[in-house]
Protein backbone atom coordinates (compact mmCIF):
# COMPACT_ATOMS: atom_id res chain seq x y z
CA UNK A 1 0.00 0.00 0.00
CA UNK A 2 1.56 3.50 -0.85
CA UNK A 3 2.01 6.42 1.59
CA UNK A 4 -1.13 8.36 0.19
CA UNK A 5 -3.39 5.48 0.94
CA UNK A 6 -1.97 5.12 4.29
CA UNK A 7 -2.64 8.51 4.96
CA UNK A 8 -6.31 9.26 3.37
CA UNK A 9 -7.04 6.00 6.26
CA UNK A 10 -5.35 7.94 8.99
CA UNK A 11 -7.25 10.95 8.04
CA UNK A 12 -10.50 8.59 7.38
CA UNK A 13 -10.26 7.43 10.84
CA UNK A 14 -9.61 10.05 12.81
CA UNK A 15 -12.17 12.66 11.30
CA UNK A 16 -14.77 9.79 11.90
CA UNK A 17 -13.43 9.31 15.56
CA UNK A 18 -13.89 13.52 16.03
CA UNK A 19 -16.93 13.15 14.05
CA UNK A 20 -18.58 10.73 16.39
CA UNK A 21 -17.69 12.23 19.40
CA UNK A 22 -18.44 15.99 18.33
CA UNK A 23 -22.15 17.01 17.91
CA UNK A 24 -21.55 20.36 15.86
CA UNK A 25 -19.63 19.00 13.49
CA UNK A 26 -21.43 15.65 13.03
CA UNK A 27 -24.66 18.33 12.41
CA UNK A 28 -22.24 20.23 9.89
CA UNK A 29 -21.02 16.96 8.62
CA UNK A 30 -25.18 16.04 8.14
CA UNK A 31 -26.11 18.83 6.48
CA UNK A 32 -22.94 18.96 4.01
CA UNK A 33 -24.09 15.56 3.21
CA UNK A 34 -27.77 16.66 2.37
CA UNK A 35 -25.93 18.86 -0.19
CA UNK A 36 -23.52 16.15 -1.81
CA UNK A 37 -20.73 18.13 -0.78
CA UNK A 38 -19.35 16.09 2.49
CA UNK A 39 -17.07 16.87 5.08
CA UNK A 40 -13.91 16.04 4.18
CA UNK A 41 -13.15 18.39 1.22
CA UNK A 42 -14.06 21.63 3.18
CA UNK A 43 -11.51 20.54 5.90
CA UNK A 44 -9.02 23.45 6.17
CA UNK A 45 -6.55 22.05 8.97
CA UNK A 46 -6.63 19.76 11.61
CA UNK A 47 -5.19 19.97 15.06
CA UNK A 48 -3.47 17.45 17.56
CA UNK A 49 -2.40 18.53 20.68
CA UNK A 50 0.57 16.37 22.56
CA UNK A 51 3.22 16.76 24.97
CA UNK A 52 5.97 16.00 22.34
CA UNK A 53 5.36 17.98 18.62
CA UNK A 54 7.71 15.83 17.05
CA UNK A 55 6.42 12.87 18.35
CA UNK A 56 2.87 14.10 17.76
CA UNK A 57 3.42 14.93 14.48
CA UNK A 58 5.20 11.65 13.12
CA UNK A 59 2.92 9.42 11.68
CA UNK A 60 1.88 12.15 9.22
CA UNK A 61 5.62 13.25 8.69
CA UNK A 62 6.25 9.39 7.93
CA UNK A 63 3.36 9.85 5.38
CA UNK A 64 4.30 13.28 3.44
CA UNK A 65 3.35 16.16 5.76
CA UNK A 66 6.53 18.03 5.96
CA UNK A 67 7.04 21.23 8.73
CA UNK A 68 6.13 24.55 7.89
CA UNK A 69 6.54 26.84 10.52
CA UNK A 70 6.46 27.58 14.35
CA UNK A 71 4.33 29.36 15.82
CA UNK A 72 4.97 30.55 19.73
CA UNK A 73 2.66 31.75 22.73
CA UNK A 74 2.67 32.69 26.35
CA UNK A 75 2.59 28.96 27.93
CA UNK A 76 2.21 26.61 24.41
CA UNK A 77 3.62 26.43 21.05
CA UNK A 78 2.43 24.92 17.74
CA UNK A 79 4.21 23.70 14.47
CA UNK A 80 2.16 23.39 11.48
CA UNK A 81 3.25 20.80 8.75
CA UNK A 82 1.57 20.69 5.05
CA UNK A 83 1.16 18.09 1.94
CA UNK A 84 0.10 19.18 -0.45
CA UNK A 85 -3.74 18.19 -1.19
CA UNK A 86 -4.26 17.55 2.33
CA UNK A 87 -4.88 19.60 4.95
CA UNK A 88 -2.88 21.69 6.73
CA UNK A 89 -1.68 19.75 10.32
CA UNK A 90 -1.68 22.14 13.56
CA UNK A 91 0.29 20.20 16.26
CA UNK A 92 0.59 22.34 19.63
CA UNK A 93 1.89 21.77 23.13
CA UNK A 94 2.99 23.16 26.34
CA UNK A 95 6.40 24.81 26.49
CA UNK A 96 8.51 21.35 28.36
CA UNK A 97 9.51 23.99 30.94
CA UNK A 98 8.44 26.54 33.84
CA UNK A 99 7.14 28.35 30.46
CA UNK A 100 4.06 25.78 30.02
CA UNK A 101 3.37 25.43 34.01
CA UNK A 102 0.14 27.61 32.81
CA UNK A 103 -0.92 25.76 29.87
CA UNK A 104 -4.64 23.92 29.68
CA UNK A 105 -2.51 21.16 26.85
CA UNK A 106 -1.00 18.92 29.60
CA UNK A 107 -3.95 18.33 30.96
CA UNK A 108 -6.04 17.51 27.98
CA UNK A 109 -3.68 15.11 26.97
CA UNK A 110 -3.10 13.00 29.89
CA UNK A 111 -7.38 12.70 30.00
CA UNK A 112 -7.81 12.14 26.07
CA UNK A 113 -4.28 11.20 24.97
CA UNK A 114 -2.58 12.56 21.24
CA UNK A 115 -3.70 10.11 18.86
CA UNK A 116 -6.92 12.16 18.39
CA UNK A 117 -8.03 15.42 17.18
CA UNK A 118 -8.59 18.44 19.52
CA UNK A 119 -10.16 20.47 16.53
CA UNK A 120 -11.35 20.38 12.92
CA UNK A 121 -11.48 23.86 11.54
CA UNK A 122 -13.94 23.94 8.16
CA UNK A 123 -13.18 26.43 5.54
CA UNK A 124 -16.84 28.73 5.39
CA UNK A 125 -17.24 31.34 2.94
CA UNK A 126 -19.43 33.95 5.36
CA UNK A 127 -18.41 33.11 8.84
CA UNK A 128 -21.29 34.90 9.99
CA UNK A 129 -23.68 33.13 8.14
CA UNK A 130 -22.57 29.95 8.82
CA UNK A 131 -22.29 30.75 12.59
CA UNK A 132 -26.36 32.41 12.47
CA UNK A 133 -27.07 29.04 10.56
CA UNK A 134 -25.41 26.69 13.00
CA UNK A 135 -26.84 28.83 15.93
CA UNK A 136 -30.23 27.81 14.71
CA UNK A 137 -29.48 24.57 14.93
CA UNK A 138 -28.55 24.25 18.10
CA UNK A 139 -24.74 24.94 18.27
CA UNK A 140 -23.31 27.24 20.76
CA UNK A 141 -20.34 29.32 19.78
CA UNK A 142 -16.95 29.93 22.60
CA UNK A 143 -16.25 33.37 22.29
CA UNK A 144 -16.89 35.96 19.20
CA UNK A 145 -15.39 35.81 15.93
CA UNK A 146 -11.59 36.33 15.81
CA UNK A 147 -10.20 38.84 13.19
CA UNK A 148 -10.83 41.66 11.89
CA UNK A 149 -14.07 41.69 9.11
CA UNK A 150 -12.14 41.25 5.79
CA UNK A 151 -9.27 40.52 7.29
CA UNK A 152 -6.69 37.53 5.78
CA UNK A 153 -8.11 35.13 8.54
CA UNK A 154 -11.64 35.08 11.24
CA UNK A 155 -12.20 31.86 13.16
CA UNK A 156 -14.39 31.38 15.61
CA UNK A 157 -14.52 27.85 18.08
CA UNK A 158 -18.00 25.87 19.06
CA UNK A 159 -18.11 25.51 22.69
CA UNK A 160 -16.37 22.63 23.54
CA UNK A 161 -17.87 19.03 23.46
CA UNK A 162 -17.48 17.77 27.24
CA UNK A 163 -16.01 14.07 27.88
CA UNK A 164 -16.56 13.21 31.85
CA UNK A 165 -17.26 16.86 32.72
CA UNK A 166 -13.85 18.25 30.61
CA UNK A 167 -13.67 19.87 27.32
CA UNK A 168 -13.11 17.72 24.83
CA UNK A 169 -13.33 18.85 21.13
CA UNK A 170 -14.59 21.82 19.52
CA UNK A 171 -15.35 23.00 15.83
CA UNK A 172 -13.61 25.85 14.00
CA UNK A 173 -15.00 27.33 11.99
CA UNK A 174 -12.13 29.99 9.67
CA UNK A 175 -13.01 32.09 6.46
CA UNK A 176 -10.21 32.92 4.74
CA UNK A 177 -9.23 35.53 2.36
CA UNK A 178 -6.87 36.90 -0.18
CA UNK A 179 -5.16 33.36 -0.49
CA UNK A 180 -3.91 33.55 3.24
CA UNK A 181 -2.69 29.95 3.95
CA UNK A 182 -1.41 31.00 6.90
CA UNK A 183 -1.98 30.91 11.03
CA UNK A 184 -2.27 34.28 12.70
CA UNK A 185 -0.33 34.14 16.41
CA UNK A 186 -3.08 36.51 18.22
CA UNK A 187 -6.12 35.09 16.89
CA UNK A 188 -4.38 31.37 17.59
CA UNK A 189 -4.59 32.15 21.22
CA UNK A 190 -7.35 33.65 21.76
CA UNK A 191 -9.36 30.93 20.51
CA UNK A 192 -7.59 28.29 22.64
CA UNK A 193 -8.21 30.93 25.71
CA UNK A 194 -11.99 30.45 24.39
CA UNK A 195 -11.95 26.98 25.10
CA UNK A 196 -10.42 26.55 28.25
CA UNK A 197 -12.31 25.23 31.27
CA UNK A 198 -14.14 27.80 33.11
Amino acid sequence: MDHSQVLDDLMERMVAEYLRRNRAAGLLKAMLDETGVGFTPVIDHVTVRTLDIDRGAAPFVKLGYVYDETLQYEDWYAKVYRKPGYPALFVDQAYPDERGRTSIIPGWVNKFGDQVFHHIAVRVEDIEQAVTRLKHKGVVFAGTIVGASGGSLRQIFSAPETVDGQPFSVLELAERHRGYQGFLPPQADSLMKSSAPR
